[in-house]
């Protein structure tokens, strides 16, 4: 009588005890291969056990960039080469300037402009006064380009000759910065009666006409003195170019009178042609240029657009000997490059890495232990900015390239085991250049028979 009770109630019990596991596994994500295949609700749990299933976490190197099926990090390391990072090696890197290069070498009109930052690796225009001298043979144009008012290597520097009263006010990164805004050199200056003459001594060619600005900033009742006759003007622009003259005539001298609006500078530069401006400033690591004003960048851009900006540090990141960690750095000047991009958008951006400085370790100098790290940040600076990279370190040679310098007879760099002298400055700017027409010719390559060159900046 009771046998059927007892299979009824074993039956029952089991499915109870048959439920409660399958809701505890499906819950609690527990599998058992055996039990799986008699789940009494997995098709019922099938859809929502997927979708709680947990994604497996990648493995994630901060320190390197994110891969790019179209770029790379590899051969950031190459020597004399200029880096664009694209997998595609034939395409050219900076390629909107080379457009511009392009179109200047075809029609022989317009003006390519280069803004050459750094250091003082490049003060008193060394390397870039190769670099203009070559791409202005090759190109056209003729002039020195932006000369500052006063300067502390105004008596060393070779392109230009400067000489000027001793009473301007210098507002820069470093002295008197007031609330005046500075230009792209890191400088404004400032007087009402002083005087400055500038003499270009760039072109062996007398009779090619050179246009003579003044730069400044805003003043809707300026004035300066030129030649003994007061010049009026009005800007109201964070950065205003001004036309003082337009003829053969090298020098130009100005006093300030109690109308000069804050000046940056002048400009000697050819109608046409290619103008390389060096923007030199002592001791510094390129974040300082965050300081400066978005509006007056912009305000450059719409009135002296660029085409080629260069970011030229390194050296004085390495002051001290056992220095390794450069991250910091990078996480610093990534949000000036990209600032340079939003205010010049129709140029290309070109980083150049620190050159070789050496220490003294155990008696012998060779280069800082620090360097390889550095110029990694640097080419990851550049990778993740999408813009372009020039191994500077390891074009000189690489490690101990600038013991190797001092060496030389007749030596191409100073016994600070930092600065390269002229010899080893003009060998670098004929470096960047090659590189530079390696690129170019990259670029024509590239470009099909019917294509019209693209237009030049005015």
């Amino acid at each position: 009588m009771n046998e059927p009770r007892r299979v009824v109630g074993f039956v029952s019990w089991s499915t109870i005890l048959l439920l409660l596991a399958s809701v505890l596994s499906s819950t609690l994500g527990i599998s058992w291969t055996p039990f799986d295949r008699i789940n009494l609700i997995s098709d019922l749990l099938v859809t929502d056990t997927i979708q709680r299933m947990p994604t497996p976490a990648a493995k994630i190197d901060s320190s390197q960039p994110a891969p790019s099926p179209r770029r790379t990090l590899e051969h950031y390391q190459l020597p004399a080469r200029i880096i664009g990072f694209q997998t595609d090696t034939t395409q050219p890197s900076l390629p909107r300037f080379l457009a511009k290069l392009h179109a200047l070498r075809t029609t022989r009109k317009g003006k390519v402009r280069i803004a050459y930052f750094g250091d003082s690796m490049i003060e008193g225009d060394l390397m870039t006064q190769t670099l203009r001298q070559l791409l202005q043979t090759a190109y056209g144009g003729a002039g020195v380009g932006y000369v500052p008012i006063t300067s502390i290597v105004s008596g060393f520097r070779q392109t230009v000759r400067a000489e000027y009263s001793g009473g301007w006010t210098d507002r820069s990164f470093k002295q008197n910065p007031g609330a005046t805004p500075l230009y792209l050199s890191g400088h404004a200056f400032v007087s009402t009666a002083d005087w400055a003459r500038f003499t270009d001594r760039t072109m062996g060619d007398s009779s090619t006409r050179l246009e003579k600005y003044l730069l400044c900033g805003p003043d809707t009742n300026a004035s300066i003195q030129l030649n003994q006759q007061e010049k009026f003007f009005s800007g109201i622009a964070p950065f205003n170019r001004v036309l003082l003259s337009a003829d053969a005539n090298r020098t130009l001298a100005l006093t300030a009178t109690p109308n000069t609006p804050p000046l940056f500078g002048v400009s000697f530069e050819s109608p046409n042609g290619v103008i390389v401006d060096n923007f030199s400033f002592r001791g510094i690591t390129g974040i300082e240029l965050a300081k400066l004003s978005a509006g007056l960048l912009q305000a450059t851009h719409e009135t002296q657009p660029y085409d080629l900006i260069v970011f030229q540090y390194g050296v004085n990141l390495l002051f001290r000997p056992m220095d390794k960690d450069f991250r910091w750095y990078g996480r610093a000047m990534q949000p000036v490059v990209k600032k340079f991009k939003q205010a010049f958008p129709t140029a290309d951006v070109l980083v150049v890495s620190t050159a070789d400085r050496a220490f003294r370790y155990q008696g012998n100098y060779s280069s800082a232990i620090g360097i390889d790290s550095l110029v990694r940040v640097q080419a990851t600076i550049a990778f993740q900015s999408e813009t372009a990279f020039f191994n500077q370190f390891a074009t000189m040679g690489g490690t101990n390239s600038i013991v190797d310098w001092a060496k030389r007879t007749p030596p191409w760099a100073g016994k600070d085991y930092v600065h390269p002298n002229a010899r080893g400055a003009a060998w670098l700017g004929e470096s960047l250049y090659r590189a530079l027409q390696r690129e170019y010719q990259r670029y024509v390559r590239t470009l099909k028979p019917s294509a019209p060159p693209a237009p030049s900046n005015p």
